[in-house]
């Protein structure tokens, strides 16, 4: 009889074991896992060592800026309005689509984790205020938040893309809008900014667009494997909020702007403010003609 009672028991001491045991491993694992992510996302020598100096650092110069953005609206109003570009077959097209959605998707959700991670890391003595008013001339341009906006600003210029990609579609009549030309050419000005003046509220516009386009790029690549997610109008409605919420967050800005000491490349957030509310109006009205309309039709069809 004792002998019975002790073997419950015993098996009851030993699964307490494994339970803790396996706890303590998915604990380690967790931990290596949170540190492989800090050192190559915050921590590598090449994050923590760069540094934007102005005309040194590759596309730093205004030159290469204004070259760039240049050859974008030459380039797109050349091969808009003349049959310039091979013909791809579809099936070719959509390979090339797929693999460009897909990377910009993955570069898009790494930059939103890699600055989230970075401005943690860097901002003084957990003084959160850094993260959204940078101190006049204390905050120079180097460190992971700035590797992470530089890495933003090629991730723009290669976004040119898109726009190529929609002219080899055939369908550029139908979707290469001023507005998507507009946003291409500016938002490449913008991240520029950011660097050469070390913008105030940056680190806040990176993660928040870099997470929205991580959405758009998804449903982008679901599209072109013949898939059609369900969550098209977010996107869109992500973009409007999107510029919605860096005109609040500015406002807390322009707070410790005035009643401190003064916020870092004010002068290039006025920049950022008036593109911001251009394209809030923009996807406004974008939204309004393509859902309004949508829903004012099958309310026709309803009543006919």
């Amino acid at each position: 009889m004792s002998t019975q009672k002790k073997t419950p028991l015993l098996a009851l001491s030993l699964s307490s074991q494994q339970i803790h045991c396996r706890r303590r491993t998915v604990a380690q694992m967790e931990t290596t896992l949170l540190s492989t992510i800090n050192y190559y996302l915050v921590n590598h020598p090449t994050i923590t060592h760069f540094q934007w100096n102005q005309n040194s650092t590759f596309g730093s110069s205004p030159l290469f800026l204004t070259l760039t953005v240049l050859a974008y609206l030459t380039l797109t109003f050349t091969f808009h309005h003349f049959p310039l570009l091979p013909t791809l077959s579809p099936t070719s097209l959509r390979f090339i689509s797929a693999v460009h959605n897909l990377f910009l998707f993955l570069l898009s959700l790494i930059m939103a984790v890699g600055c989230s991670l970075s401005a943690l890391h860097q901002m003084p003595k957990n003084d959160f205020t850094w993260i959204v008013c940078f101190p006049v001339d204390q905050t120079p341009q180097h460190g992971p938040v700035f590797f992470w906006a530089y890495v933003f600003y090629f991730s723009k210029i290669l976004e040119f893309l898109d726009t190529l990609l929609i002219i080899l579609s055939g369908s550029r009549s139908r979707r290469l809008s001023f507005l998507h030309v507009y946003h291409h050419a500016v938002v490449v000005v913008m991240c520029y900014i950011w660097l050469s003046d070390s913008q105030t509220l940056f680190p806040v516009a990176l993660v928040t667009n870099a997470s929205v386009h991580v959405l758009m790029y998804a449903y982008y690549f679901l599209c072109t494997l013949g898939f059609r997610p369900w969550w098209k109008r977010l996107v869109t409605n992500c973009q409007i909020v999107q510029f919605v919420f860096s005109f609040l967050i500015s406002g807390l800005m322009l707070y410790y702007h005035f009643a401190g000491s003064g916020c870092s490349g004010i002068k290039g957030w006025c920049f950022n403010a008036v593109f911001n509310a251009s394209l809030l109006a923009l996807f406004i009205d974008f939204h309004s003609k393509n859902y309004a309309k949508k829903r004012k039709d099958v309310n026709k069809n309803k009543l006919s």
